[in-house]
Formats: C-alpha cells, sequence, structure tokens
C-alpha cells in the first residue's frame, strides 16, 4: 500500500464539523470561519492556502487550541476538543500539537538546549530527561553542533530549525506551522521545506498555512479557503 493511500484509509487525527467563528466588531458580526467541515488522517501533509482575510489564521488557531469555534465540532483523536476546559486545552497544546511560528519566538537570551526544554518543563519533565529528549531533537534537525548557541549567534535558518525541534520535542499528534518560510530567503526556505518533508516521511502529520503556492505543492493536499468557507480540496498523487 502506497503511502498517500494508507493515508486515506487511515482513521482522522482531525476531523471539524461544520466549524463556525464569528467575531463581533462593533455592530457588526465578522463570520470568520463559515461552516468549516474537514478530516485529517494521521501521516497526513496538508497545506492551507488562501487570500487575507480567507479565514486561515483562525482555522489554524482553533486547530492548535489556541482559540474556540463558536459553533460546532473539533475532535482529535478520540478527544472532543470544542467542549473542554482552559486547563484541559492548555495541556493539549503542550503535549498533542508542536506550533512553528513565522516569527521563530524565541528566547533570545536561552541557548538553542535550552528553548527546546521549554515545553518540557511545562509538561514536567525531569532535568535529565529534557536534555536527553531536546538533543534528540536538535540532532533531528540536523544542529547538534549548535546546541549552546544563542539565537543571536545563529541563522535565520538554524533558528527556525530550533523552533521547529521545540515543536518535535514532545512528540506531538500534528505539527503546525504558520507561514515557516515567511521570515527566510528562498534557498534557506527551500531548505526548510526539505525538512519538513523528511519529517513526513518519519510519520509525522503536518499541516502548513502558507500563501506560496511552490510551499503548498510539497504537501500531499491543499485545502483552499475563501470568505471562511472551503472551496477547494485537492489531493495530489
Amino acid at each position: 500500500m502506497s503511502k498517500s493511500t494508507a493515508a486515506a484509509t487511515a482513521m482522522p487525527v482531525i476531523r471539524l464539523e461544520d466549524l463556525h467563528r464569528h467575531y463581533a466588531m462593533g455592530v457588526s458580526v465578522v463570520n470568520a470561519l463559515d461552516g468549516i467541515s474537514l478530516d485529517v488522517p494521521q501521516n497526513a501533509y496538508v497545506a492551507i492556502m488562501g487570500p487575507s482575510g480567507s479565514g486561515k489564521s483562525t482555522l489554524m488557531n482553533i486547530i492548535g487550541c489556541l482559540d474556540r469555534p463558536t459553533s460546532g465540532e473539533y475532535w482529535l483523536g478520540a478527544q472532543a476538543v470544542s467542549r473542554l476546559n482552559d486547563k484541559q486545552l492548555a495541556r493539549i497544546r503542550n503535549r498533542e500539537i508542536g506550533f512553528v511560528f513565522q516569527t521563530f519566538n524565541l528566547l533570545p537570551r536561552m541557548s538553542a538546549l535550552a528553548n527546546v526544554e521549554v515545553p518540557l518543563i511545562y509538561a514536567g519533565a525531569r532535568r535529565e530527561e529534557r536534555i536527553r529528549k531536546a538533543l534528540a531533537a536538535l540532532e533531528m534537525v540536523g544542529l547538534s553542533d549548535r546546541v549552546m548557541h544563542r539565537p543571536s549567534e545563529m541563522s535565520g535558518g538554524q533558528r527556525q530549525r530550533v523552533a521547529i525541534a521545540r515543536a518535535l520535542v514532545t512528540e506531538p499528534s500534528i505539527l503546525l506551522a504558520d507561514e515557516p518560510t515567511g521570515n527566510l530567503d528562498s534557498v534557506t526556505g527551500q531548505g526548510i521545506m526539505e525538512l519538513f518533508n523528511k519529517l513526513h516521511d518519519l510519520g509525522n502529520t503536518l499541516i502548513v498555512v502558507t500563501h506560496e503556492p511552490d510551499i503548498a505543492e510539497r504537501a500531499d493536499r491543499i485545502v483552499r479557503l475563501s470568505d471562511g468557507r472551503i472551496v477547494g480540496d485537492e489531493t495530489r498523487a
């Protein structure tokens, strides 16, 4: 069975059913999401595209448990995420979801190793376990020779690799990336996307928000949004 066939027949790790997200803007209401239904199988590689204001960031925030839908259901595996309280959502963010941001979001005074350890500190891991897992994550992204460097001592591509290692260190169910190459030059960005291909081949579930067609074309599936609705869902060979 091919990887794409296996992904298609796997149980969804993410299931969204008729998601709506409304924001009050003075006397008017903005429909940021207007009835999104989407299944994402385990080990899928999905790109989410759309113009500014299409709902990409709102959808990513809900999948990442940073926001709640106004109505509809969100299932992460067997968990009904849309019904959880704030403490339960925080636990899922820490243990089930890895985030990679355009701006890296690294702590400037801490080494690469210490930055990668941060999610494990929140998870309550012991120091020995934190160091072991952080070193393994940095080795996975090709930075075993930069573990004691601070962000200011690394290139943009290296800083993004640290951010990816930090996202992977808790062995999350899914990896969310929001414009992961937006602050990188084209050559460095291609290197980061090659790393994403490697992570996908290792079994990680990836969801990437991007406005760049060449980045989206690396995914197995491209979901297109417009005005808070899915207007295209292409599965690629």
